[in-house]
């Protein structure tokens, strides 16, 4: 998403090369790195990570977008919608909007320039469990503002689960013991703080709300900053071999911690099979639409730069690919890595018609934020989606809400675009009024800021081509405008 801020079509040559991503063991803002406290760990204590999931294995998968982009009040939320596990996407879709409520609320951060950022990553979808980690990043929490949160659906009771309903309430008193003894002693814990946070049940559940199961099948404890420990102590983990915790497991948590080890590669929650939703992928392109094939000299005609971010987001994208191919119009799409890992047949919808693919980061933090590592990782894991998806590359960027500064810059090989023109169209969700906007202000060779993610926007299109088109503009790709000037 962008925000306020003008670009030129100057390109920037950045010098430093990206620096390598490492999944296990290099933070990302939204994901926080495993250990980020002292976690204890021995050399021969088990691994703390957890299996990739691939997205586009769960049929019928959405993920919830939305996103604010007032300089004074930036965020970004983002969750999953998992066909059959409708209870489980509802208290996810409840805590999003308590913590966006409660930020805005509470005055956006209170002049903290951090923005409110809540995006996810699987933990198990196969068989018939599904887990979710949800990763908030709350500029008015305390400590970093960092909160992490696991959310659990069992297929064969259908019903949710919190983290707890992994260990067999039986055990609960043997496990909870155990936890507490792998923390008692460490630096920075405080004895008050962690009596209390296992003081009784509904403590003990508070507490224990992000826990989940390693690829060797460790039981993988965390806890944000402060609820266990002091405020400087940071989070703290706690890992527990799989033959130590299998006696204490539910039969819903050793079917989890089965699918954690070895995925069965297929989800069945028990639901009917979602209706097929309009992709991307059969969304009509014009003839002869591989990028090279544009001629149009834009020193010659008058041309614009059409550029969408956020998405890919199904429908929509297609939909909008539709009203592009009509007017032989191309486009930038500047996507947001972790729809583009759920939805790569819309990369290859949006490549096959000639249009250009942007990196917009992984889940959408202000990257002015993050260490020179972080933005690498938000920008690499992207960019690896970006070319699984359609073969090539990224060679553009767009900073979330336009922040970007030297040390961003440094961070990446990759050439920033910012923009001209912003209907505010994640303010105004007025598909007239955002069409009236870019065609009051739209003006030869400079960049439109629109996002596919919202349905009025992309119904702001057709009215932007036909005007547009009528007052002699062609619609070409961000680097084609750049390297025809």
């Amino acid at each position: 998403m962008g925000g306020m801020r003008k670009n030129t079509l100057v390109p920037v040559l950045l010098l430093l090369g990206a620096l390598s991503l490492t999944a296990a063991c290099s933070p990302v803002r939204g994901t926080p790195p495993a250990g980020s406290a002292d976690t204890g760990a021995s050399p021969s204590a088990p691994s703390d990570v957890v299996r990739t999931v691939d997205p586009t294995k769960i049929q019928g998968l959405d993920i919830v977008n939305d996103s604010g982009n007032d300089p004074s009040c930036p965020w970004t939320t983002s969750y999953p919608a998992v066909p059959g596990a409708e209870s489980m996407t509802a208290v996810m879709k409840g805590e999003v909007e308590r913590r966006l409520h409660a930020y805005v609320d509470n005055g956006c951060g209170a002049g903290n320039e951090l923005d409110l950022n809540i995006g996810f990553d699987f933990l198990v979808a196969s068989g018939d469990v599904v887990g979710v980690r949800l990763t908030t990043q709350d500029p008015g929490a305390a400590g970093d503002g960092t909160e992490t949160r696991t959310y659990w659906y069992d297929g064969e009771d259908a019903q949710r689960r919190e983290a707890l309903d992994l260990i067999a309430e039986a055990s609960r008193p043997d496990f909870v013991a155990t936890v507490r003894a792998q923390l008692e002693g460490r630096a920075g814990i405080d004895p008050a703080t962690l009596g209390n946070a296992f003081s009784g049940p509904q403590a003990r559940r508070a507490v224990l709300d992000d826990m989940s199961f390693t690829r060797e099948g460790a039981l993988r404890i965390d806890f944000d900053r402060s609820t266990v420990g002091v405020p400087p102590g940071g989070r703290y983990q706690v890992i527990l071999p799989g033959a130590t915790v299998a006696p204490w497991l539910s039969g819903f948590g050793e079917r989890v911690q089965e699918q954690a080890v070895s995925p069965s590669g297929r989800l069945d929650l028990g639901a009917p099979a979602p209706t097929a939703t309009p992709s991307a992928a059969a969304a009509p392109t014009p003839e002869a639409s591989a990028p090279g094939a544009d001629t149009t000299d834009c020193s010659k005609v008058r041309c614009i730069a059409l550029t969408f971010d956020d998405g890919p987001a199904v429908p929509e994208t297609a939909t909008l690919l539709e009203y592009l191919a009509e007017y032989e119009a191309r486009a930038t799409f500047f996507v947001v890595g972790q729809n583009a890992a759920a939805h790569p047949e819309a990369l290859r919808a949006e490549a096959a018609a000639g249009h250009e693919i942007g990196n917009h980061s992984w889940n959408h933090p202000d990257l002015t934020q993050l260490t020179a590592a972080e933005v690498a990782s938000q920008l690499q894991r992207t960019s690896a989606a970006i070319k699984a998806a359609t073969g090539e590359e990224p060679t553009l960027f767009r900073p979330p809400y336009g922040a970007i500064d030297d040390a961003v810059r440094s961070a990446t090989d990759l050439s920033p675009v910012l923009w001209d023109v912003d209907p505010e169209d994640w303010r105004y969700r007025d598909s007239a009024r955002v069409a009236q906007t870019v065609i009051a202000q739209a003006g030869p060779n400079e960049v439109i800021l629109l996002h596919d993610i919202h349905p009025t926007s992309v119904a702001a299109v057709p009215e932007i081509l036909r005007t547009l088109s009528a007052q002699g503009y062609h619609f070409v790709t961000v680097s084609h405008l750049r390297a025809t000037l």
